[in-house]
C-alpha cells in the first residue's frame, strides 16, 4: 500500500480531473498541507482552465471572475502541473491515471441539464440555458450554436442565478455587452436581437426564489430594460408568510426588493423582463419550432418535512414565445471507469471519496469534489470547503497507509500521452492564450477578447501554425 513518508523516495503524486473552483481549491489545499513533497496534475479536456468560472460566470461579472486570481497562485506553486486538452475516457482513462497517481481526485462539474419532462421540450427554439450560457461565454463546443432571436418574447424557465444571467444577457444594451468579454460571435447575435420581453417562470414564490440578491437587484438597472411584477404574486401566501420570519436574509432581501419592483411604475424603457410566480409550463407548443408554452397555476402547501411545495391547479394559460430557454438545475454525467450514482446524477461518493457500488465501501485512491460530489448548490466560495473536507481524506488516508501504490509515474503517463499525438497544453500554454486574448480586448476596453476555436487556442499554446482544418 502507498504511504505518504518523506522516507518514500518520491513525491505523494496527485491527479485532479477538472480545473474549476472545486479543482484548484483541491489542489491549493494539497500543496499548502504540511504533508512530505506533494505533487499535482490537474488535467481537463479543455485547453484553458477555469471551469464555470470562464465559460460560467456571467460576462457582466468581471468581479466574481477574479477569483481566478487565487488559482494562479496556485498554478506557480512548486509541484503543480496543468496538463489541458487531455480527455478522461478518450485519451486516458481512469485505469491509467490510477496507476500512475497515489489518487485521483474527480472535479469535472455537473455539464448537463436537467429536463422539464414535458410535451414539447425538444421542439427547435427549446434551448438548454448550459448550452446558451456556454454560447455566449465563448465554450468551444457550442461557438457554432444559432439561436433564433428574432421573436418578440422569449421565456425563461427557472427561478436561480443562472435564469437571471440568461435573462440579463438577452436584456443587455449592446454598449453594455461592448465591454465585457462576451463572445464576439454573441455579441452580433444579441446586437441584432428583436426580443423586447423577457419573462422569467418560477414555481414557487418570491420567498422560494434561489436569486442571490444582488443579482435580483442588478435587473432594475439595466439601460433598456424595466423589471415587471404583478403587484398579486409578490403578495406571500399565508405558508410562505408565516415562514419569513425565520428565513435568511436572503430569502427577506428577494421578497423586498421583488416587492419593489411590484410597486415601480416602469419607466417606458424598449424592454421589459417580467418576472412570474406561481407557474409552471405543462407543453411547450408549436408546428415545427417553439410557438407558445402552456402554463398550469400553482399554489403552495407545506410538506411534512416543513418545505413549501408547489401544486398545480386547473386554472392554465397560454403566452407566445419565439424561443425558451430552460434552467431548472444542472446533472453530472458518468465519466468511464468512475462510479456514478444515477439517481442523484453525481459521481456515487461518501463525503468525497468515490465508493464501490457493490460493496458501498470507500475505493481506495479515487475521490470526488465540488458539484460532481454534492450536486449543483452553493456559489463559487462553497467549492473550497466541499475540496478541502476531500483533501482531508486523501490525506489522512494516505497517512494511514490505505492507498495502493502505483505501478507507473506521472511522468511516464504524460510521456505515453505524447507518443500518442495528444497535444497537451502546459500552463505556459494557457498563459499565451490568456496574454493573446487580453492584448486583443485591450484596444476596445474589454478585459479580452475569447478564442474559441480549438485550433486558434492551440495554436497559440504550442506555438503552432494554425491550420485552417481545424
Amino acid at each position: 500500500m502507498s504511504k505518504m513518508s518523506a522516507s518514500s523516495g518520491r513525491p505523494f503524486a496527485v491527479a485532479i480531473v477538472g480545473s474549476g473552483p472545486a479543482g484548484f481549491y483541491a489542489a491549493g489545499q494539497l500543496l499548502a498541507s504540511a504533508a512530505p513533497e506533494v505533487t499535482v496534475d490537474v488535467y481537463d479536456r479543455l485547453a484553458t482552465p477555469w471551469g464555470l468560472v470562464r465559460f460560467g460566470v456571467a460576462p457582466d461579472h468581471p468581479k466574481i471572475k477574479s477569483v481566478t486570481r487565487v488559482f494562479e497562485k496556485t498554478a506557480l506553486k512548486p509541484g503543480f502541473r496543468f496538463l489541458g486538452n487531455v480527455e478522461i475516457g478518450v485519451d486516458v482513462s481512469h485505469d491509467q491515471l490510477a496507476a500512475a497517481y497515489d489518487a485521483v481526485l474527480y472535479a469535472v462539474g455537473t455539464p448537463a441539464d436537467r429536463r422539464l419532462g414535458i410535451p414539447g421540450e425538444d421542439l427547435p427554439g427549446s434551448v438548454a440555458a448550459t448550452e446558451f450560457v456556454a454560447w455566449y461565454n465563448g465554450h468551444p463546443d457550442y461557438a457554432d450554436l444559432d439561436f433564433d432571436l428574432s421573436a418578440e418574447r422569449a421565456i425563461v424557465i427557472g427561478n436561480g442565478n443562472v435564469a437571471l444571467d440568461v435573462a440579463r444577457m438577452l436584456a443587455l444594451s449592446p454598449h453594455e455587452l461592448a465591454v465585457t468579454d462576451t463572445a464576439d460571435h454573441a455579441i452580433a447575435a444579441l446586437a441584432a436581437s428583436e426580443i423586447s420581453e423577457i419573462v422569467v417562470l418560477g414555481r414557487r414564490g418570491p420567498a422560494q426564489a434561489a436569486f442571490t440578491n444582488p443579482e435580483l437587484r442588478e435587473l432594475g438597472e439595466l439601460e433598456l430594460a424595466d423589471v415587471i411584477v404583478d403587484p398579486a404574486e409578490a403578495e406571500l401566501d399565508p405558508v410562505s408568510a408565516a415562514g419569513l420570519e425565520a428565513a435568511d436574509q436572503t430569502v427577506r432581501a428577494n421578497v423586498k426588493t421583488i416587492a419593489e419592483y411590484a410597486a415601480r411604475t416602469p419607466a417606458g424603457k424598449p424592454r421589459r423582463v417580467i418576472l412570474r410566480f406561481l407557474t409552471s409550463p405543462v407543453a411547450i407548443e408549436g408546428d415545427g419550432r417553439v410557438e407558445a408554452v402552456r402554463l398550469a397555476r400553482n399554489v403552495l402547501e407545506a410538506g411534512p418535512d416543513g418545505s413549501v411545495r408547489a401544486r398545480s391547479t386547473d386554472s392554465h394559460e397560454r403566452i407566445e414565445a419565439g424561443i425558451v430557454l430552460r434552467s431548472v438545475g444542472y446533472i453530472g454525467t458518468p465519466l468511464p471507469g468512475v462510479p456514478f450514482d444515477h439517481d442523484h446524477m453525481r459521481i456515487l461518493n461518501r463525503d468525497g471519496r468515490v465508493l464501490d457500488p457493490v460493496s458501498g465501501e470507500p475505493l481506495p485512491g479515487v475521490y470526488t469534489a465540488g458539484w460532481v460530489k454534492r450536486g449543483p448548490s452553493g456559489v463559487i466560495g462553497t467549492n473550497k470547503k466541499c475540496a478541502n473536507e476531500t483533501v482531508a481524506h486523501v490525506l489522512s488516508d494516505a497517512a494511514a497507509g490505505a492507498l495502493p501504490a502505483p505501478s507507473s509515474t506521472p511522468d511516464a503517463l504524460i510521456g505515453q500521452l505524447r507518443d500518442t499525438g495528444v497535444k497537451i497544453v502546459e500552463y505556459h500554454g494557457w498563459a499565451a492564450i490568456d496574454a493573446h486574448e487580453r492584448a486583443l480586448g485591450e484596444p476596445h476596453g474589454r478585459p479580452r477578447v475569447k478564442l474559441v476555436r480549438r485550433a486558434e487556442q492551440l495554436a497559440i499554446a504550442l506555438g503552432e501554425a494554425l491550420s485552417h482544418s481545424g
